[in-house]
């Protein structure tokens, strides 16, 4: 992903996700603070149908939607997927498996022992399948119902 591409983002963000608006700058600061967590996804003619934002966060945190983070924390040991967001073109090729299966390498390869998120939009099932599980966390509840009643907090560890 580059500064190009928020535009774009943007767009598909809206189609995909309108119940959780944010802002460009959001996009834009995830971009400047973890750039290789961020990554598009576009056809032949280079049109882009899907994104990944991600980044290194504490295990057991969510930042809020729509909020800036300011800085990465020192020593976060966690890599969390913000947004994963696909066209329905871009669907049911297994694109998404592959880019998730990229993080987790990266995440992996960067010390982090765990990834997080947050499953919204019925799509815990596609998390399960990626080693994600569900994770309880309390101070969380509060957070999750700003999102909406299904959401999910799940976490893996860098080690399945």
């Amino acid at each position: 992903m580059t500064h190009a591409d928020l535009p774009a983002v943007m767009r598909i963000a809206s189609i995909v996700h309108p119940a959780y608006p944010e802002d460009e700058a959001v996009f834009a600061e995830r971009l400047r603070l973890a750039p290789e967590g961020c990554h598009v996804l576009a056809n032949q003619g280079g049109t882009l149908l899907g994104y990944l934002v991600s980044h290194p966060w504490p295990a057991g945190a969510v930042p809020a939607l729509n909020s800036l983070l300011g800085e990465i924390p020192p020593g976060t040991i966690n890599w969390y997927i913000h947004d994963l967001a696909l066209l329905p073109e871009a669907r049911g090729g297994g694109v998404a498996a592959r880019i998730v299966a990229r993080i987790i390498e990266h995440a992996t390869r960067t010390g982090c022992t765990s990834l997080a998120l947050v499953a919204v939009n019925d799509s815990a099932g596609f998390w399960r399948r990626q080693g994600f599980r569900e994770v309880h966390e309390p101070a969380l509840d509060r957070k999750l119902a700003s999102y909406d009643d299904a959401a999910r907090y799940m976490r893996r560890d860098t080690r399945i």
